[in-house]
C-alpha cells in the first residue's frame, strides 16, 4: 500500500518524511534506520538523512510505501 504525504516546500529531507508519516518516533531514530540503510529511495538503499524527497520519489520503508505531493497540486 502507498502513502503520500503533502508538503508546502520545494521537497522533504528523508529523515522528516519517515518522521511525518509516523514510521519512525523521533529524528534519533530516523537517524539510526538511515544510517543502517534501512530505507530506499526510488528502489536503491539511502543512507544520507538529508536526501531531498520530492514529488515523484518513492521512499520505502519496512514494507510500506511513501510518496510526497505538493499541497497545491
Amino acid at each position: 500500500m502507498m502513502k503520500s504525504i503533502t508538503i508546502e516546500t520545494e521537497y522533504i529531507k528523508l529523515q522528516d518524511l519517515l518522521k511525518l508519516a509516523s514510521l519512525v518516533s523521533t529524528g534519533g531514530e530516523a537517524k539510526l534506520m538511515i544510517a543502517e540503510g534501512r530505507a530506499e529511495v526510488n528502489g536503491e538503499v539511502c543512507t544520507q538523512r538529508g536526501k531531498k524527497i520530492r514529488p515523484g520519489d518513492v521512499v520505502r520503508y519496512q514494507n510500506q510505501e511513501i510518496t510526497v505531493a505538493y499541497a497545491d497540486q
